[in-house]
């Protein structure tokens, strides 16, 4: 972190100094909201919530080190105390950038895909300098401030994901960070509960491009017509990427290889180079494309830009981690989070890792719930449930209640199967049910929304293959 006195802290946020003895006692990092993880020289930022109020652990995360507390009320130790932690936060977050003064701003939205395409586009900036990127899918409001705490003076890139649940989120991250390169993924069905319509989550994500400046540059998915769309609503240089014709940054040649990873060409102005990726999917392609398009964008040659997207891996959890048993079971763990779309391009995969012919090895395809489809959401597990028909997957394991009832329903009612669907009330239920009736050789995708907590259903059966 870019080190800042309690004095520059109180005058970022608007803050009163409370207890403090030395206002040019320095801040250095890290910036943390969990008094367990306080180091020394960080800043302790206490939140009240609705089961723990983060101001009763003042005295604690002072004796472990941090040099103060930002805080809404005096706590008895080193403070700057602010009428709202949160928005101090973020202003700190701002304060910190602005220190930063050679770095350039990325930030990244879409309905899917986002985490998995802001990693892949930490890893490409990192040949051409010092880069900090969002942890994880840490998107929200605390998100950029956690992540702006790690910018030091040599940092030249910054990589922000930008989650959305209300209008008005992404704006209020953008008048913090203030990016130059706005992305835009793709416009989808997750959180369709909260917008009510795909043009509702279409406005919220364009919140981004509204927010560039003129000398900056949004990047917008051509083969999204509600991304594309959002050209007419920015001031800065548009850059397309996708599969069609027209988009500057495109994939050409596309293929997957047995086990579901992608090649293409690349394809840009500056030039053409073949791509080989490491992760698993044909979804990637498109991740892969806006990471290139940023890079290039920001000066990574094709040569460079296509070998550094070769060699990168998944840096976060869960999101289609492929690892074999030694039996010879495949597990793909992409349970962190699903929408339509997601789903989709997983069971796809799935598909393609299967193979066809004599070889053909089984899949399974154990599904949860997605959450927050709104009125929609019944028709979209039901479809769900069918497209795993179409696409012979060997047997589907409905996890959980209503929706998932009718995902099952949909796999029987698609295609007239016996035992090839199975509903289970739970995680455990699908363990167990794997567990009598897995060989080896098959494929286990396994995918939900994250609050339905089906990771446990990977781990468990990946326990299961190191204890054989």
């Amino acid at each position: 972190m870019i080190a800042l006195t309690l004095a520059e802290l109180a005058a970022a946020t608007g803050g009163e100094l409370s207890e403090v003895t030395d206002p040019q006692a320095l801040i250095t990092g890290p910036v943390v909201i969990d008094s367990r993880k306080v180091a020394p020289g960080g800043l302790f930022a206490a939140f009240r919530g609705e089961q723990v109020d983060g101001h009763d652990y003042a005295e604690r995360a002072v004796a472990a080190g941090a040099v103060a507390v930002l805080a809404e009320r005096p706590v008895g130790v080193p403070a700057v105390v602010v009428p709202d932690t949160q928005r101090a936060l973020g202003l700190l977050g701002r304060a910190v950038v602005e220190r930063a003064k050679g770095a350039r701003l990325v930030a990244l939205t879409g309905s899917a895909g986002k985490t998995s395409t802001k990693d892949l586009i930490g890893q490409l900036l990192a040949r051409l300098g010092p880069t900090v990127a969002t942890e994880g899918s840490l998107n929200n409001e605390l998100g950029f401030p956690l992540t702006a705490a790690r910018v030091e003076e040599d940092t030249r890139f910054l990589v922000l994901e930008m989650g959305a649940r209300h209008r008005g989120d992404i704006a209020y991250l953008c008048e913090l960070a203030r990016p130059s390169i706005g992305l835009v993924l793709n416009v989808g069905s997750a959180h369709l509960g909260e917008f009510g319509s795909k043009e509702g989550i279409a406005q919220a994500k364009g919140e981004l491009v509204e927010s560039l400046p003129a000398d900056g540059t949004a990047l917008l998915n051509a083969d999204d017509p509600l991304v594309r769309a959002m050209a007419a609503r920015t001031r800065a240089k548009v850059v397309l990427f996708g599969e069609g014709p027209d988009a500057h940054v495109r994939a050409q040649d596309v293929r997957l290889d047995s086990t579901g990873r992608p090649s293409f060409t690349l394809t840009t102005p500056a030039g053409s180079a073949p791509v080989r990726l490491r992760l698993y999917g044909e979804h990637h392609v498109s991740n892969a494309l806006a990471a290139a398009a940023v890079a290039t964008e920001l000066g990574l040659s094709v040569d460079d830009t296509a070998a550094a997207l070769g060699e990168a891996g998944a840096l976060s959890r869960w999101r289609m981690e492929v690892v074999e048993r030694a039996d010879g079971v495949t597990v793909v763990n992409d349970a962190y989070n699903a929408n339509p779309e997601s789903m989709r391009a997983a069971l796809r995969a799935l598909a393609t890792m299967g193979g066809r012919g004599p070889g053909r090895r089984r899949t399974w395809a154990v599904l949860g719930e997605m959450r927050e489809l709104g009125e929609d959401s019944l028709d979209e597990h039901d479809a769900i449930g069918r497209l795993a028909v179409r696409l012979d997957v060997t047997k589907l394991v409905a996890v959980g209640g209503r929706e998932a009832a009718h995902m099952e329903l949909g796999a029987r009612n698609e295609g007239s199967w016996g035992e090839e669907s199975v509903l289970v009330s739970d995680a455990d239920a699908a363990v167990e049910l794997l567990r009598g009736q897995l060989r080896p050789g098959d494929v286990v995708l396994v995918k939900a929304s994250r609050s339905v907590g089906l990771e446990r259903v990977a781990e468990a059966i990946l326990a299961d293959g190191a204890a054989r």
